[in-house]
């Protein structure tokens, strides 16, 4: 952003992008206008008092089977993550993934699933939306109204009414809707 001399952005981050963007308005607010939060999470694994969507195991056993088998799983997690009523867009889902490779995919799932940025929503001072899909396997609809309280600055909840996690994929149509809706 710096070398293109941007200030002054909204922001749309999906999923873990969305966290970096919040980081990155902390570390450099003058450069953000509004951050928009698509089908974002601060943290996926459940504690006694919060609902991440995962028990610690569940996680592990994904690992696990990313590890050990991960055509079986690019078969079985492209339907579920996006909408499997959609074949095309889980077509390319799946292209993604197997291009991504094991080795990248482990990795970035490890990044995702084990991080923790529930302190850091608190420090958010920039004007937030946050963009949930209604039906996501990935963040359930209690981790929208979590980051809703929990972010400093002003911010608001948009629920999307579709299937999965990607709604750039399967609910472009109304995205663009909400996205024309709040930055007018």
């Amino acid at each position: 952003m710096d070398e293109m001399d941007l200030n002054c952005i909204t922001f749309v981050g999906h999923s873990m992008s969305a966290m970096i963007g919040c980081i990155a308005s902390i570390k450099k607010p003058e450069l953000f206008k509004r951050i928009i939060l698509l089908c974002a999470s601060p943290r996926y694994i459940n504690t006694d008092d919060y609902i991440g969507g995962f028990e610690r195991s569940d996680i592990e056993n994904l690992i696990s089977t990313i590890e050990s088998q991960y055509e079986i799983w690019i078969s079985a997690y492209g339907p579920i993550a996006v909408d499997s009523n959609d074949a095309d867009s889980v077509d390319k889902f799946q292209k993604c993934l197997k291009n991504m490779g094991g080795e990248v995919a482990i990795s970035l799932a490890k990044t995702v699933f084990f991080s923790d940025y529930r302190d850091m929503v608190e420090n958010v001072e920039i004007p937030c939306t946050i963009v949930q899909s209604s039906n996501d396997v990935a963040i359930p609809l209690s981790i929208g109204h979590y980051l809703n309280e929990k972010i400093k600055g002003i911010s608001n909840l948009e629920f999307i009414d579709m299937i999965g996690h990607f709604p750039q994929l399967t609910a472009h149509i109304r995205l663009v809707e909400v996205l024309k809706g709040i930055v007018g």
